[in-house]
């Protein structure tokens, strides 16, 4: 946990200082900690350190996004490079292995940011709203943190109603290397933090952040209420995910948030992935500019493209477990602009800025749809009408040669089956395979020289890394491990 040091003393130095001092210079390396709250500005630079370390390069701005695609059946590693996450595609990863420990440990530093800001903001000289829209932000961003750790480092909440042990819990400000003995809460206890993260913050965010861009990577009550759509799909609990889906998705098109930010499916998926990135459809991402790179091999665009732009670590699964080969792909939809050819191999080109100035998306109201109408599917086990008309919404806006209708399901499996391939089209490279696949119980399809991973294997999840071992003797590690 020396992270969480680091990071709070590169944070609290970093603040500006008042103009007084500017006669007589403090060294802001040498801040304390009483003062790092003493001004509204310094309290707001504490709350922006938190997304800053979201969108950290092993974390939601970049690779952990990677790794929750290619460790699905999507994609082929190229290079053979350890460095960018050949053990996770090849599910061979162990205690040591980079990424295994760097996920956890930008993680926990996200999530001890989070917490620190909500003890010590009250501190701050601001209105008791805006502390409460500060402390909103820190439990969404907590509770992003969370839910990242439990996709790779826990069993799915499928299995055994979340009964598995989990991650440590850390709901208490750090500012030193003690307090690292604590044991692993269960996946359900985990989970639950998450969503009474997510009701506070619902209920504390600000409607609108003011403009497209802190609308785009801040957080505000809609953020909330759409990462708990995918909590609760995680959980399993339908009737809840359908509650809080509606507070965005109106009954009948066209879908467009009427409270809030009016998040809506774009016109065109590809504008959703240019530049400025901030439409009404891209609910949270991380952003980047020239002068905010996401740092060497990080970008997501170096994963995914050819030179000079990447190192093309990745291409597209062509054969019959890919889905870029599925026939619910047509040649007539519009994302199929996203694939590309680098020689004799195919490309997916969703992010292709050089320098990588790709905005990560953490979730889009695409998802929302989608998690929406397999929830009602799940909820009904029949073939729903609203959820065929969500399915249809995501799906011809790229592609209008194709409508479903009830007749086309003979039940709600097949129905479930035809939500589940829209999802992977629509959000590849995004992130969430390895989500889907895991709260579904599903074996991770063989792809390339990598072998099927059943559910109960214990490579399914990662090992908890060597770091956490070695500083906290409660923890347990995965079994086999």
């Amino acid at each position: 946990m020396k992270s969480k040091i680091i990071i709070w003393l590169f944070l609290t130095g970093a603040l500006i200082s008042c103009d007084k001092s500017k006669l007589n210079p403090k060294p802001q390396s040498d801040l304390p900690d009483a003062e790092a709250f003493s001004t509204a500005a310094r309290a707001q630079q504490q709350v922006n350190g938190m997304y800053v370390l979201l969108k950290s390069s092993f974390f939601f701005g970049s690779r952990f996004v990677v790794y929750g695609d290619v460790r699905g059946e999507d994609f082929l590693n190229r290079t053979n490079n350890g460095v960018t996450g050949l053990q996770t595609w090849n599910f061979s990863a162990t205690p040591a292995t980079n990424e295994v420990q760097y996920v956890w440990r930008d993680a926990y530093a996200c999530i001890n940011q989070c917490n620190i800001v909500l003890a010590r903001i009250d501190e701050a000289p601001i209105s008791d709203a805006l502390k409460n829209q500060y402390k909103g932000e820190a439990r969404t961003l907590r509770a992003l943190g969370y839910w990242g750790l439990l996709s790779l480092y826990a069993k799915p909440f499928a299995d055994g109603s979340g009964a598995n042990p989990g991650v440590p819990l850390r709901l208490t400000a750090e500012y030193s290397t003690g307090n690292n003995s604590m044991p692993r809460s269960t996946v359900a206890q985990v989970y639950t933090q998450i969503i009474a993260d997510l009701n506070f913050a619902e209920t504390n965010l600000p409607l609108d952040n003011g403009n497209a861009e802190l609308n785009t990577t801040h957080a505000h009550r809609n953020t909330a209420i759409a990462l708990k759509t995918r909590m609760l799909l995680a959980m399993q609990r339908w009737a809840d995910v359908i509650t809080e889906a509606d507070k965005l998705v109106p009954a009948t098109a066209p879908y467009q948030a009427t409270t809030g930010v009016a998040h809506r499916l774009e016109p065109a998926i590809a504008s959703v992935f240019s530049t400025p990135y901030t439409t009404l459809e891209s609910i949270f991402s991380m952003p980047f500019t020239t002068l905010d790179l996401p740092g060497t091999q990080n970008g997501l665009a170096n994963y995914y493209m050819p030179g000079p732009v990447g190192a093309l670590d990745y291409t597209l699964n062509t054969a019959a477990a890919g889905i870029v080969s599925n026939p619910s792909w047509k040649a007539t939809d519009a994302r199929r602009a996203f694939v590309g050819t680098s020689g004799t191999s195919t490309v997916w080109r969703k992010f292709t800025s050089n320098p990588h100035t790709d905005y990560a998306p953490a979730i889009r109201y695409a998802e929302v749809l989608l998690n929406l109408a397999e929830a009602r599917v799940r909820q009904t086990n029949a073939v729903d009408a609203r959820a065929i008309d969500l399915l249809n919404a995501v799906h011809r806006r790229s592609d209008n040669t194709t409508t479903y209708s009830a007749g086309d399901f003979a039940n709600a499996t097949a129905l479930l089956a035809q939500i589940a391939i829209e999802r992977r089209i629509e959000l590849l490279g995004e992130g969430l395979r390895n989500f889907d696949i895991m709260r579904t119980l599903q074996p991770f399809p063989a792809k390339g020289t990598a072998p099927v991973v059943a559910s109960n294997a214990n490579a399914y999840i990662w090992p908890i890394p060597q770091s956490e071992l070695f500083s906290n003797p409660e923890v347990v590690q995965n079994p086999g491990y």
